[in-house]
């Protein structure tokens, strides 16, 4: 058999080929086009340092101007979403425009504050790109409170909130958040089991086993506490163990990296006694 090109084809190659495509495409299903970008048209969303109400006019900064006017190419007239953290969602306008300059005017409330459920998620700082990634993950997953901790085998040298910061920051513009996950500054173990609530529930990842997080975790002020990698020290679970109130919880039975142990405890918390239960379909 000739190909278009006038070459003999190989029967038992060309049967090899449609095999293949078979192999890879079973029932023929057909190329779909590759999906838009989610959400369409939707609005940029900016924290802004400035109590808002209707009718209130913020002039941004010169960082926060050059991302609107230089990156979203918003210009006079344009909306957008803005929220400052205590007051909801609200939708405003851009009014004024000039070099690395631009000024909004609050129009009306387009969400209340969110009601977040109240845990506070306690970490071992590790590499930078790690910690970020976990502060960035964790506010999406609607921690209330981020505290890192000191423990023993602790990596981390320095911890710079403001880094930390700005992350939560971005990541709650992202993901539709009106309230910031409170990061506070860093703590040693024996400073936070000496100074925590006692009526809130600890709940800490204990290598050497504890309740499935299925069991264990129930609705209510909780603090989930992560160790550093490598694990607490015996000497540290020793001393978790013994604070008031504290329920060791097991994560499985594979190794998890140290961030992914905090966020899987976090996604797990907030399935069973979170408010992930609490969205209707």
């Amino acid at each position: 058999m000739a190909s278009a090109d006038g070459r003999l084809a190989d029967p038992q190659s060309e049967g090899r080929s449609r095999d293949l495509k078979d192999w890879q495409n079973p029932v023929g299903i057909q190329a779909m086009p590759a999906t838009p970008a989610w959400p369409p048209k939707s609005l940029p969303r900016l924290f802004l340092r400035h109590r808002l109400d209707e009718g209130v006019g913020v002039e941004l900064d010169a960082a926060q101007a050059n991302y609107l006017g230089n990156v979203m190419r918003l210009g006079l007239g344009s909306e957008l979403l803005v929220f400052d953290g205590g007051t909801g969602e609200w939708l405003a306008r851009v009014v004024e425009t000039a070099k690395k300059r631009m000024s909004l005017i609050v129009e009306r409330r387009t969400r209340e504050p969110e009601a977040i459920p109240d845990v506070w998620l306690a970490f071992a700082p590790v590499k930078r790109a790690q910690t970020d990634w976990l502060v960035e993950k964790a506010t999406e997953l609607g921690a209330a409170k981020l505290l890192p901790v000191i423990t023993q085998r602790t990596i981390a040298e320095r911890v710079k909130l403001e880094r930390l910061e700005a992350i939560a920051i971005e990541a709650a513009e992202q993901c539709g958040r009106t309230r910031l996950p409170e990061i506070v500054r860093p703590a040693t173990l024996k400073s936070l089991l000496a100074e925590r609530e006692v009526s809130r529930r600890l709940y800490f990842a204990d290598e050497a086993g504890g309740r499935a997080v299925a069991e264990a975790f129930e609705p209510g002020p909780a603090l989930i506490l992560i160790g550093p990698e490598g694990g607490f020290t015996d000497e540290e679970r020793s001393q978790i163990r013994a604070a008031a109130n504290a329920a060791p919880v097991s994560l499985g039975p594979r190794i998890l990296r140290a961030e992914t142990a905090a966020l899987g405890a976090l996604a797990a918390y907030m399935a069973i006694a979170g408010d992930w239960g609490l969205i209707d379909s």
